[in-house]
């Protein structure tokens, strides 16, 4: 029998209330956070519904604040969710290493801070024959060694047949799409290169630059890893399929597993790279002993070469996804984020890869207010109704009351809630994620009474070709 635990909420919205629901099915007591912005929320109002203890807080990035709350709360786990803290290692360190220690329900702090490191996890890979974005994988202040590395990409490019290479020239210490520039013409790249290095030196004191082939019309594939707190024997739960995003490469629909072979041509065996890309991400989790929930992300070019973009050392919003086509003994229902938190207060995984198996397929929705025709520009008003037809083939997690309008908070992205539809095959599950979307209501209207602007319509538009490639 575990050990009965305190977990501290440390996330907001539809995340806090599925951490909620695992630890209600594990016997786990559950204390949870809002803000201000926060305070009409659903996870405020399941969090008092379901006995939790409730702080309100003025920021959830605030780690001094909810370190006060978990001593106040007498918590003994903090779950971090996604984004925030969760892949922070220092809060993950102090966290186990306070004089009132918390379980941090995510890997350890180690290891977040080696696969966190974007360049550490290319050397890594590539010492363990993974295949990475070709490119350097240190940063270069050298002029010649940069212009020697574009032009063996340029070299490679034309090799494997793309018809108008380039290459991307990226500060090494930037972040969020900052210090980047494309180049086609080897002859314009001392130029490009003196910006790059130039821009580097003034914005972050550091003129390191990284080179790297520019992949075009790619399909963007996932990974989902799990291990317990042994690091031995990781195991995963298949792969997912994140290609439909909006212009700023925000996930708009994932799709598990990743490829459709059974029923779609490709011009690659995509079974192969579906099996390729499982087992170099499972090689990494070995030699780093990955010890909680993770996804290694990938990115697969059009002749079907796959790429390790990065590791992200959490539970992703798209678990679920992958979750519902999952059985562990020939049994459905599997909780990703109970077994990462039963794993992480030292449970043994309990099972191996030969237990694990896979039925149909699964589509998530992220249902957001936003206008997809303007650059998905986020819509902010009042929601009026929200509603769906229960089916038993549909969930939907959401923050969203349904008995009471709703303010969007400005505060954060205008994400409405997740919903994953299951069929026994892609076309039923289109089907079904059709009928979903048609069938939903979602109405509101914004402060100079205009309709609220959602992506239902761009959902249902890329429905239809889901896995082609």
């Amino acid at each position: 029998m575990q050990e009965r635990h305190t977990i501290l909420i440390a996330n907001r919205g539809e995340i806090a209330i599925r951490i909620m629901e695992a630890c209600r099915k594990l016997g786990h007591a559950f204390v949870a956070l809002f803000t201000e912005a926060d305070q009409d929320s659903e996870h405020c109002t399941l969090a008092r519904t379901w006995g939790g203890a409730l702080y309100r807080i003025s920021s959830y990035l605030d780690a001094n604040e909810i370190f006060a709350v978990a001593d106040a709360s007498g918590a003994t786990a903090v779950h971090p969710g996604y984004g925030f803290f969760a892949e922070d290692f220092r809060f993950a360190r102090r966290a186990v290493q306070r004089t009132r220690k918390l379980q941090f329900i995510g890997p350890s702090w180690q290891v977040i801070r080696e696969l966190g490191d974007k360049i550490n996890t290319k050397r890594l890979a590539r010492r363990l024959g993974v295949p990475t974005v070709p490119g350097s994988d240190r940063p270069i202040t050298d002029d010649l060694e940069a212009e020697e590395m574009a032009e063996s990409l340029f070299a490679f490019q034309a090799e494997i047949g793309v018809k108008q290479p380039v290459v991307l020239v990226k500060a090494s210490a930037g972040g969020g799409g900052m210090g980047i520039e494309e180049v086609d013409d080897l002859g314009k790249f001392r130029t490009v290169l003196r910006r790059i290095k130039n821009y580097a030196r003034r914005q972050f004191r550091d003129e390191g630059v990284l080179i790297e082939q520019r992949i075009f019309d790619f399909n963007h594939l996932e990974v989902q890893i799990l291990a317990d707190r042994t690091g031995k024997d990781p195991v995963h739960f298949g792969t997912r399929n994140c290609t439909v995003q909006s212009t700023g490469r925000q996930k708009r629909i994932e799709v598990a597993p990743g490829f459709d072979p059974g029923s779609l041509r490709y011009a690659f065996d995509a079974q192969k790279v579906l099996d390729d890309i499982t087992e170099y991400s499972l090689r990494i989790a070995r030699e780093v002993r990955y010890d909680s929930v993770g996804t290694w992300e990938w990115i697969v070019s059009p002749t079907g070469q796959p790429f390790l973009m990065e590791v992200n050392t959490r539970i992703q919003v798209e678990n679920g996804v992958s979750a519902r086509i999952a059985r562990i003994r020939r049994k459905g229902g599997v909780d990703l984020i109970a077994e990462q938190i039963r794993t992480a207060l030292g449970a043994p995984l309990g099972y191996t890869q030969k237990d694990i198996s896979f039925e149909g397929v699964a589509i998530e929705y992220r249902i957001i207010a936003e206008d997809p025709d303007n650059r998905f520009a986020p819509w902010v008003g009042r929601i009026t109704r929200f509603a769906w037809q229960p089916q038993p083939w549909l969930s939907v997690h959401t923050q969203v009351p349904q008995d009471r309008p709703y303010e969007i908070p400005t505060d954060f992205d205008p994400n409405l809630a997740l919903a994953i539809v299951w069929g026994k095959d892609l076309a039923e599950a289109k089907a079904r994620g059709l009928e979903f979307l048609e069938h939903l209501e979602l109405l509101g209207e914004n402060a100079a009474g205009e309709p609220l602007r959602s992506n239902i319509a761009f959902l249902k538009r890329h429905t239809l070709d889901l896995l082609a490639f």
